[in-house]
């Protein structure tokens, strides 16, 4: 239940980050992009998924590989998330994908606007199939972004059977120069500041504000100001949801 948890927090914080920008409509770039996935699907038999931000809603298109998955049938989505997929992901590889996701959103989130584009997510996942067994599926994941290169407008995803090995879970890939990050290993920098940091872990640890602003010599409207851009950062209603999330992350200590 614990984990069932984290993962629905992890998808809200999502949810909030990539809907955060009204957006206008652009049927034609939506037109475009139905275009190039009937395209994939039918030279790698791959299942796409495209997630319109604005309006909130998915279409999926599934080639043979959507066959194997049992998804025959399955177009499209109220929502941004494609919820039989993942209803057949095991559920601690749903969490790894979340936390991949929110992390390459902070990653391209600090890019120039001109370089955002020439990024995209990988990831390795379990899915589990109708008859029991498990099957590594490589998931990628592409942005894209209104005319001005800031706003997310559409989340591409794209589902395959594993044809190469992948050292790590997840990475950044740069479609120019195929230069790989690995996320996991990511210090983070640039989703919060040092001093943010160390005030969110004397939160963990159970400390007020006054007590905070005390040890760390500074005053209680500097802890309130680095609470707010804490919650703002990471997306989350409260402290509580924060320090979980940053242990998760790596951004604090457990």
């Amino acid at each position: 239940m614990v984990k069932n948890n984290h993962f629905k927090d992890n998808r809200r914080q999502l949810d909030r980050l990539l809907r955060s920008a009204p957006l206008p409509a652009d049927g034609s770039r939506m037109a475009e992009l139905i275009g190039y996935a009937h395209t994939l699907t039918r030279l790698e038999n791959t299942v796409v998924v495209i997630s319109d931000m604005q309006r909130g809603e998915s279409r999926i298109i599934a080639g043979g590989f959507g066959v194997t998955l049992g998804l025959t049938g399955y177009d499209s989505e109220d929502s941004i998330w494609e919820q039989r997929i993942l209803e057949l992901m095991l559920p601690e590889e749903r969490e790894n994908k979340f936390i991949a996701e929110l992390r390459f959103f902070h990653f391209v989130r600090h890019l120039p606007k001109h370089r955002k584009s020439d990024y995209y997510l990988e990831c390795i996942l379990r899915f589990i199939l109708e008859d029991g067994s498990n099957i590594n599926v490589m998931h990628k994941m592409y942005y894209v972004y209104d005319d001005e290169n800031e706003n997310v407008m559409y989340a591409v995803c794209q589902y395959s059977p594993i044809v190469s090995d992948l050292k790590c879970k997840s990475r950044c890939v740069n479609s120019l120069t195929g230069e790989t990050i690995d996320l996991a290993s990511t210090d983070n920098d640039g989703i919060l500041s040092g001093r943010e940091c160390r005030v969110l872990s004397l939160i963990n640890d159970g400390m007020k504000s006054a007590e905070i602003a005390e040890r760390l010599h500074i005053s209680i409207h500097t802890v309130s100001r680095h609470r707010q851009e804490i919650l703002s950062k990471l997306k989350v209603r409260n402290s509580i949801e924060a320090c979980r999330l940053a242990m998760v992350m790596g951004l604090i200590s457990q």
